[in-house]
């Protein structure tokens, strides 16, 4: 069986002409790309396809892929590999690749792993039935994707009952020197207000009591369409739903946050005093190059900001480590910087040169060695950052979306508070109590650790 990380494997049985044919679904990266894989899946259960989660033996394999950095390159390609060698085995008849590994490298793909029968492209997800029946495979690039996904697009939930992700926008016009996403999934186009609510609807009539915002940048959605204040209008709009206990807002731009954005999460009960902002760096010769634009002093000031009119706010950001031209000092005001702040979260990556970005002719000049370091010690500062933030919620009683039982022991079983986004930024660990599944309970908190906290139910 695959398996990863940041992996979602689902299985499905396809009824064809009186007998059934499993379908293995690999999906790999973002949240984004899950909800791709959600609209595929949805596609294939209205084309007469049944959950199982028995994929051993699939006779269809299908992964899709993240291309993002080398390392998301490099698990995919392991992934695909992987599935290649079900079906020289026997076990897998048809091997379809899709997402954005496939958008960038397509020709490459099937010339290079000659058990792909074919290829799904970012703009075509809602294809995925005719691209599987088709008697021969494409090998022409794709061109840049204009595809949007809406309200009335099939969707089969892969997250924990209870949570879900709706994505408010595609692709992105912004023009960071290390980032390949725009050329992978074109302009920022971004979903209507009423078509994003009626999605929230029909989710929450569901189950669903968690909804978790998404897009290359949220804090520019609606632009596109003429209203530069769309995302605080959904925002206040979402907390009207009857139901939707909780959402929060993922991917905001350091440069484009308002005070109008802060007011709305502050005033919106049901919206998670959360913000997760990509700073990615704060020397700034280094967010020049980049081309982010903003400089140290302006996080603080924004990030004070934030604290001030977002009571108790929780606060994530990710860093890169190694950019071209990162030097002692710029790293070590990096360090300083995080220190300082103190974040609730924080993600550290190793700088990718990928080819195609503005970035690429820098080259790669920063040892691998070197950024590998650089990331430890960030980690390690952060880790201490959050054991000592956790421990101040020790004795505090928090809502926690009770979601499933640990993976090590049913004698444990896992849950988020609002400060907790899904797969990346720890879990409540609930040790004692009545905990309920896919219920929101309040968690007496006993415990501190760098990642989780430990708590019982009431």
């Amino acid at each position: 069986m695959l398996s990863s990380v940041n992996r979602q494997l689902i299985g499905i049985i396809i009824t064809t002409g009186g007998r059934l044919t499993k379908v293995g679904f690999i999906s790999l990266g973002c949240p984004k790309n899950l909800v791709d894989s959600e609209v595929m899946l949805g596609h294939l259960r209205l084309a007469g396809y049944d959950i199982t989660t028995e994929i051993e033996g699939a006779e269809i394999l299908i992964v899709n892929t993240c291309g993002f950095i080398d390392s998301a390159k490099e698990e995919s390609i392991q992934a695909i590999l992987e599935a290649a060698s079900m079906k020289q085995d026997g076990s897998c008849k048809k091997l379809v690749v899709a997402g954005c590994l496939a958008k960038r490298y397509r020709p490459q793909l099937i010339e290079e792993i000659s058990e792909i029968d074919a290829v799904v492209g970012i703009g075509e997800i809602e294809k995925i039935t005719e691209i599987i029946n088709a008697p021969k495979k494409s090998t022409e690039p794709e061109t840049v994707p204009t595809y949007l996904y809406t309200e009335v697009s099939p969707r089969l939930l892969t997250t924990h009952p209870g949570t879900a992700y709706i994505k408010i926008s595609e692709g992105c016009s912004h023009a960071c020197s290390f980032c390949a996403i725009p050329a992978i999934r074109g302009r920022h186009r971004s979903r209507t207000i009423p078509g994003i609510l009626e999605e929230a609807r029909r989710l929450v009539e569901r189950g669903v009591l968690e909804i978790n915002l998404v897009g290359q940048d949220t804090t520019v959605f609606g632009k596109d369409l003429g209203d530069a204040n769309a995302l605080e209008s959904l925002i206040r709009e979402l907390g009207k739903i009857e139901g939707l206990r909780w959402f929060r807002v993922h991917y905001a731009h350091p440069n484009r946050i308002t005070n109008g954005l802060l007011d709305a999460i502050a005033e919106t009960p049901n919206c998670c005093k959360y913000l997760d902002i990509p700073l990615q760096h704060v020397h700034p010769k280094i967010l020049a190059s980049m081309g982010r634009g903003g400089n140290r002093s302006s996080f603080e000031k924004m990030i004070e900001s934030i604290r001030n009119r977002i009571p108790e706010v929780f606060i994530r950001s990710n860093f890169i480590v190694g950019f071209p031209g990162e030097n002692v000092a710029a790293f070590n005001e990096l360090k300083s910087f995080i220190s300082d702040i103190k974040f609730d979260h924080v993600g550290v990556f190793t700088y990718s040169a990928e080819e195609g970005t503005p970035a690429f002719p820098l080259g790669d000049p920063v040892q691998k060695r070197t950024k590998e370091k650089r990331m430890q010690i960030l980690m390690e500062l952060q880790q201490k950052i959050s054991k000592k933030n956790n421990h101040a919620l020790i004795g505090k009683k928090l809502e926690v979306l009770v979601e499933s039982v640990h993976e090590e022991t049913d004698m444990i079983i896992k849950g988020r508070h609002r400060g907790q986004a899904p797969e990346i930024d720890g879990s409540v660990l609930i040790v004692g109590g009545e905990p309920k599944l896919y219920a929101i309970q309040n968690v007496t908190i006993t415990e501190a650790h760098p990642y989780d906290l430990v708590g019982m139910v009431e």
